[in-house]
């Protein structure tokens, strides 16, 4: 993970953990452990939208993917450094960032912030070859999900263990041309 740097690109192969904020609360303020080995893998913060079918080799779990969008990060801020220290994640997948902690997190710890652009659903969908088994169920459909991935990219490295953030950069640069903007029409600002 160290070696990534911000605006790199990743495609993943293999295991995928799907997570949400009402997994992580159940996981890290109400006690409960998944039987899920994480350790050194990616989650992808997701809720996703499945159908009941027949158990079988395509489908193990009796589920078959529908949607699996990625939803907003933000308000799953304060579980990144449970999730890496608890479980050894290094890899989270999401849209629209984290904050401060979690870049505290990504240099202390060695991790990434991989970003999905917003309404790529049902092209991430096509990224997922199986469910290949579920935990924490009764949770549905914030379920931990294990999704076998296949081409699951390219992803953007939109946050690095060096502490270099995509959204601080953009967040300066659109704050400098503001700026710059109200200086050429004369209006002072305040702040």
């Amino acid at each position: 993970m160290r070696a990534l740097r911000v605006s790199d690109t990743v495609t993943l192969d293999g295991t995928l953990y799907g997570i949400r904020d009402g997994t992580q609360i159940h996981m890290f303020d109400r006690g409960r452990r998944t039987r899920f080995d994480m350790k050194g893998h990616a989650v992808i913060h997701t809720a996703p939208n499945v159908r009941k079918v027949e158990k079988s080799k395509a489908h193990p779990t009796g589920y078959a993917p529908v949607c699996v969008g990625t939803t907003t990060s933000a308000r799953m801020e304060r579980f990144t450094r449970p999730l890496m220290q608890h479980y050894g994640v290094r890899i989270v997948i999401g849209k629209g960032g984290l904050g401060g902690d979690s870049a505290a997190a990504f240099r202390d710890l060695g991790g990434v912030y991989l970003a999905v652009i917003g309404g790529a659903a049902a092209l991430e969908t096509t990224w997922v070859e199986a469910i290949e088994d579920v935990d924490l169920d009764d949770l549905n459909p914030e379920s931990l999900w294990k999704f076998r991935v296949k081409g699951f990219g390219p992803l953007l490295v939109a946050m690095d263990a060096h502490g270099g953030s995509l959204y601080s950069e953009v967040n300066a640069q659109a704050r400098a041309k503001r700026a710059a903007a109200l200086a050429s029409l004369g209006v002072k600002s305040g702040n």
